[in-house]
């Protein structure tokens, strides 16, 4: 099982006053000690990377580029993605889903996973489960929720 990971959930794990700190942590630690592969994409990380500067410092930067970073199997958005998240937004016509959303679904589509690490209600809203520690080993085994 891969999971995809989203910026709510990235997020949340370096920010210990975030509500969902503590849920993004547990959530973490079980998909490292389950060797669960997590991919996100560069356009996620841009995100993360950006309001984590901006709300919180250039040290909560280094701290997510040393230890998490790492950890996340990234696919780098070349033209095709990226035209395939515009078509997508486009199509949404929705102002909340934003181009990065977009992406994630439309990688999370192709790569046929069904599970994110998000704390995203556009995740849920669009088909997809959203990873938490309690029904985790459910979704590993294909029980879902």
């Amino acid at each position: 099982m891969i999971v995809f990971a989203d910026t709510s959930a990235l997020f949340a794990l370096l920010v210990r006053n975030d509500y969902m700190y503590v849920r993004a942590k547990k959530n973490f630690e079980y998909f490292v000690e389950n060797n669960t592969p997590l991919l996100t994409s560069s356009y996620v990380l841009l995100e993360t990377l950006t309001l984590l500067q901006r709300r919180v410092g250039m040290e909560a930067v280094g701290d997510f580029n040393r230890k998490i970073v790492p950890l996340l199997d990234i696919l780098w958005v070349d033209e095709g993605w990226h035209t395939r998240a515009m078509q997508r937004l486009n199509a949404e016509g929705n102002r909340s889903v934003s181009l990065t959303d977009c992406l994630s679904f439309e990688i999370m589509e192709a790569r046929e996973i069904t599970t994110a690490f998000a704390f995203d209600a556009h995740f849920t809203e669009s088909g997809f489960e959203i990873a938490a520690f309690h029904n985790l080993d459910a979704i590993r085994n294909g029980g879902g929720l």
